[in-house]
């Protein structure tokens, strides 16, 4: 019979394995973005749904899983999430076009969602104090691991077996997560769990899907379309219900009253803040490098190591660091760091050399390495200790959703630039909206068709001047963030990096 630490170290691999497989469902898709449109086809919104329909169903339902494992059971959930996961990657694979497609990206983030919260919150309730925190820790790490060789791996799956093991990699991973928690992982639930929010749960998930889709088909109908402002409008509904409902249940989804605290809507801030300045780039520099630039799949991989790779070491800097600056210190600068990076990313045209453009990628990564080893554990310092798990949970909900609603934008924010652009080359006027959606998606050859007389290199030249413009952009929001931040934070006590309230996103 397996003794309960036995049992501990087995649930823990199972954890750790579902958080190493997270980040491969995320970057995996956009290394392979182009092959996917070769062999699936769709339009540019139907291929900006492949990422967005991950995020948007993975953030939306983050906190209403959390609930759901509460009250019937975090083992079940989590092995259901797991489970979904790897069906959802099997049909990736199986699926006859586009639109099957974005529908399994979205049950895979719903899967997804289901494994983290219970999962995490599994753990919470086998581990306690130091250990508790050394569990969050390798949590973390996985993620870390994840996220930093997602790109890599990915390319060389690619170009060793096709598209579909990018896709079959997450439910992989998840098989082998659900094959060691199954029998060693025992039953657990919140006797007093007060059960799903749904009328917030709906609404919140109605208010971004809203969003989203609105965001997604404007550069292809225009913001004046009434499709857009619909979906703008019911998005808009949607989220005015959502806060009238929270504000008057009594055990709310999320409660809304913890805004009051300024240093708490500082650490919103500072959640999103990834979201704009590192991970759309995750999305948007593959699909550069090898729509446009040509590169191969494992070349991109190596150029976004440079991104992802210090998001391995540096919140471990960040932690030794907190023992000397406030979090709100070390986090702005981390922030302003960032901010120098992508500056300096907008000045490497297309095709700038990996030993050139290497080093703004790293500045970028290691600048928002700095927060985000402290953003958890300062998510349930600035509240009261008993409403930290609350915190916790709005915490990443905004920190998930916030990155599908950044993508949405600044995809579309590019889109537009990238029209700007074009709409000063000869070519005809009624094709530069349809050009511009081809290049942000990486199908250069269609855009070359739709544009006679405009060759490759002005092509080039139009993306990297839009794409300049929409990195000085974000550079200049990062700033503002920082500032805001430090303003929001400065007067916080040190934080203990690490003891990381990880351990209170389970709550």
């Amino acid at each position: 019979m397996s003794s309960p630490s036995h049992n501990k170290n087995w649930l823990l691999a199972a954890v750790c394995l579902a958080a190493l497989g997270m980040p491969l469902s995320f970057t995996g898709p956009a290394v392979v973005l182009p092959a996917i449109r070769d062999a699936l086809g769709g339009s540019p919104v139907q291929l900006n749904w492949v990422t967005n329909a991950f995020m948007l169903s993975f953030g939306a339902t983050l906190m209403a899983a959390g609930a759901l494992a509460d009250a019937c059971g975090r083992k079940r959930v989590f092995l259901l999430g797991l489970a979904v996961v790897a069906l959802s990657s099997s049909l990736l694979t199986l699926a006859p076009g586009i639109v099957v497609f974005d529908l399994a990206r979205g049950l895979q983030g719903l899967g997804s969602a289901a494994a983290f919260a219970a999962g995490t919150a599994a753990l919470a309730q086998v581990f306690d104090g130091a250990a508790r925190t050394r569990a969050f820790s390798l949590i973390g790490t996985s993620f870390g691991v994840g996220l930093s060789c997602g790109a890599i791996l990915s390319g060389w799956l690619a170009e060793s077996f096709g598209w579909q093991s990018v896709m079959l990699s997450p439910g992989a991973i998840s098989l082998a997560a659900l094959c060691i928690a199954a029998p060693s992982m025992r039953e657990s639930r919140n006797p007093d769990a007060m059960g799903l929010d749904m009328p917030g749960t709906v609404t919140f998930t109605g208010a971004l899907s809203l969003l989203t889709l609105g965001v997604l088909q404007a550069p292809d109908s225009g913001w004046g379309s009434p499709r857009v402002i619909a979906a703008l409008a019911g998005a808009v509904l949607m989220g005015a219900a959502f806060i009238a409902i929270e504000r008057r249940v009594a055990h709310p989804m999320l409660d809304l009253s913890l805004f009051r605290f300024p240093r708490f809507v500082g650490v919103q801030l500072l959640a999103a803040a990834p979201a704009y300045g590192f991970v759309v780039l995750l999305v948007l520099l593959p699909i550069r490098f090898i729509g446009l630039e040509g590169r191969s799949a494992l070349e991109a991989g190596s150029f976004m190591f440079a991104l992802s790779g210090p998001i391995l070491v540096v919140p471990t800097l960040a932690a030794s660091l907190a023992h000397r600056f406030s979090a709100g210190t070390i986090s702005a600068a981390g922030l302003l760091v960032c901010a120098a990076g992508l500056f300096w990313l907008s000045r490497c045209a297309p095709g700038t050399p990996l030993h050139v453009i290497a080093w703004p990628l790293l500045l970028i990564g290691a600048g928002i390495g700095l927060p985000w080893g402290l953003m958890d554990g300062l998510a349930v310092s600035v509240v009261p200790r008993e409403r930290a798990g609350m915190a916790s949970g709005i915490f990443n909900t905004v920190r998930v959703a916030g990155e599908g609603i950044a993508l949405a934008l600044v995809g579309a924010g590019l889109t537009a630039l990238v029209m700007l652009q074009l709409g000063r080359l000869p070519a005809h006027p009624g094709v530069t909206s349809q050009a511009a959606q081809r290049v942000t998606t990486g199908d250069l050859s269609q855009a070359l068709a739709l544009l006679p007389g405009v060759d490759r290199a002005a092509l080039l030249q139009a993306y990297g001047a839009a794409f300049g413009t929409l990195l000085c952009v974000l550079a200049g929001v990062t700033v503002l963030t920082a500032l805001v931040v430090f303003v929001f934070l400065r007067g916080e006590a040190h934080v203990e990096a690490g003891a990381v309230a990880l351990e209170s996103s389970a709550c």
